[in-house]
């Protein structure tokens, strides 16, 4: 079961940060799929593009997260449906698909985000 899945490595990204949203299955599931507005429950690792460095892991807390999708930025609302439960996704996250331009207030606001996400539940 993904629940029980390791943390994940990051590849170093090649070359400039894409201007729109990069979905890539690293495992895909089997089980049900996601669809929007679900509630999903997850694992996830989160590096910036630019510098790899790790801003958020719940792997590091120990324990998975539910909440739904249409909570969350814009490049979860749509990478995540259509995955399955059991899958590893890949989403590279530009700026206005994450948390926008650089000086809207949040730390990482104007960075490109790649997530890895385990997909464990679906709601």
């Amino acid at each position: 079961m993904s629940a029980d899945r390791s943390k994940p490595e990051f590849d170093a990204p090649q070359g400039p940060a894409p201007s729109e949203l990069v979905i890539r299955d690293v495992i895909v599931g089997d089980g049900a799929e996601a669809k929007p507005g679900d509630t999903v429950t997850v694992h996830y690792a989160g590096v910036e593009y630019e510098t790899g460095e790790e801003f958020d892991s719940s792997w590091n807390r120990g324990e998975s997260i539910q909440f739904p999708l249409r909570g969350l930025i814009q490049g979860w609302q749509e990478g995540i449906p259509g995955m399955k439960v059991g899958g590893r996704r890949e989403l590279v996250i530009p700026p206005h698909l994450a948390y926008g331009p650089a000086g809207s207030g949040h730390f990482l606001s104007g960075k490109t985000l790649i997530f890895i996400i385990d997909l464990i539940d679906v709601a």
